[in-house]
């Protein structure tokens, strides 16, 4: 039987199913509308396939590494196949490991704690600040918003060039140890970064690189070995498998040589009383080294399900679905006066799906309010836990109060903040098409309930009527 081309696109572009689809929320102005879900940069809905999985799996949960029993040993190997199957996913070259954590963030501080005496860390003040502030241990460089991504090379390697010997460095030893730490795609913008080039640029001058992958693994193929970044971190609940887990993947050699993550069980392979009645303990040198504790099987079995699912659905056809929704989207805003979508690139930068935008006259905790009480859609409003970067963008120019202020401003005061719609492989077509329909009609016709500010979030007055 053929198929119309039209139709073997509409196949072939489908989107993945996702728990929660069929959800609908009521409308403040009467009536309930099934939910929009289009704030994947901060937790994208679990794919139905990850909690099948899961709920496959949970009668036969049991301890890891700790058990003789069957459902120990099933577990144990579950959680050990999901190592693998990750480090497939990332491309790991044969010596690295991995690591499993409960976030980016968490995975980020990790590597914080395993660096070397006297490293020197780079980073752009454009980072979300998972990857901005764990590194309170070191010398740390903060790099200024490049424009370009020629700009970025350019200004890594000068400020890796002028790097200053470590002050504990012996005579002629050189600069020491140093450290990049880039986003692969921002949390704001959406942009991807020239990841390669960067990494090149850090080889060249003696340092590492660690990609912050968070945004970047559930959106576009992540390859340590083919990007040459020597570790890579991301979350599980931004890979559509929210159940508190995450990865670091990369070298082995700057991690096993660093005291433990947490002190505890399964980081220590013996323990023994000396004679003076102190504890002598022999440290695992393999990932168990950094994860102390009775692991997240589930979390990290829900991972392993999530990278399968991508792989077998074909991640060329996911980015190529996702960027008809890039385009629909920033073409669909472009039409509406008064809307900015801020972009550090410019607007020919290739992206994944995290838009970040601006509307004159209207304060962005307000119009966000709006889309989810007025129209069922959920999107974010602030400053992204990227707070430089979304100044530099806006050019700290705070807007007008509105109804309401934004979190981060204090009562009374002009709020500094953004609007941010994501998407990806579960976003329905419908999502898309209702959120620049409703944008329309809020910078059209203005909102049709009043808001205030409660507990610091702009919420619908439910004491007041809707406008006419």
């Amino acid at each position: 039987m053929s198929v119309s081309t039209a139709a073997a696109v509409r196949s072939i572009c489908a989107p993945l199913p996702v728990l929660g689809a069929d959800v609908t929320v009521p409308l403040v102005t009467g009536g309930d509308v099934t939910y929009a879900a289009l704030d994947y940069a901060a937790s994208a809905p679990a794919l139905q396939r990850v909690w099948d999985d899961v709920a496959a799996y949970a009668p036969y949960y049991g301890s890891v590494h700790r058990g003789a029993g069957y459902l120990s040993q099933l577990s144990t190997d579950l959680f050990e196949n999901s190592r693998v199957t990750v480090a497939e996913f990332l491309g790991c070259r044969a010596d690295d490991e991995v690591v499993f954590t409960r976030s980016t963030t968490d995975s980020l501080n990790l590597l914080a704690a395993a660096l070397p005496a006297d490293c020197q860390v780079f980073v752009f003040e454009t980072e979300h600040h998972a990857s901005l502030l764990p590194w309170r241990d070191a010398r740390v460089t903060y790099l200024d918003a490049p424009r370009t991504p020629a700009q970025a090379v350019a200004t890594l390697e000068r400020a890796l060039a002028d790097r200053e010997p470590s002050p504990d460095s012996r005579p002629g030893a050189g600069a020491g140890p140093a450290l990049v730490c880039v986003t692969g795609a921002s949390n704001v913008t959406g942009e991807l970064w020239p990841v390669k080039e960067l990494a090149a640029a850090a080889h060249a001058h003696g340092a590492r690189i660690v990609l912050d992958a968070a945004q970047l693994a559930p959106h576009h193929p992540v390859d340590i070995a083919e990007l040459d970044v020597d570790w890579v971190a991301f979350s599980g609940h931004k890979l559509y498998a929210p159940f508190g887990s995450g990865v670091l993947a990369g070298r082995a050699d700057w991690l096993a040589e660093a005291e433990p993550y947490l002190a505890g069980g399964g980081a220590s392979r013996k323990v023994a009383r000396r004679a003076d009645g102190g504890v002598d303990v022999e440290w695992h040198t393999t990932a168990a080294r950094h994860e102390a504790g009775s692991p997240n099987v589930i979390g990290v079995y829900s991972i392993a399900a999530a990278c399968k699912a991508l792989t077998e659905a074909g991640f060329d056809r996911l980015v190529a679905r996702e960027q008809q929704l890039v385009t629909r989207v920033r073409e669909g805003l472009a039409e509406v006066p008064r809307v900015k979508v801020l972009s550090l690139f410019g607007d020919d930068a290739p992206r994944v799906g995290v838009i970040s935008f601006v509307v004159e006259g209207w304060n962005s905790s307000h119009f966000a309010a709006a889309l989810s009480a007025e129209y069922g859609i959920g999107v974010r409003d602030g400053l992204f836990c990227a707070h430089p970067l979304v100044r530099t963008l806006l050019g700290s120019e705070p807007q007008d109060p509105g109804e309401c202020g934004a979190p981060e401003a204090a009562p009374g005061e002009k709020s500094l903040n953004a609007i941010r719609v994501s998407f990806g492989a579960g976003t329905p077509d419908e999502h898309i098409e209702r959120f620049l329909g409703a944008v329309r009609e809020l910078v059209d016709e203005g909102a049709r309930w009043t808001y205030r500010t409660e507990e610091g979030r702009c919420v619908p007055d439910r004491g007041a009527a809707a406008q006419v």
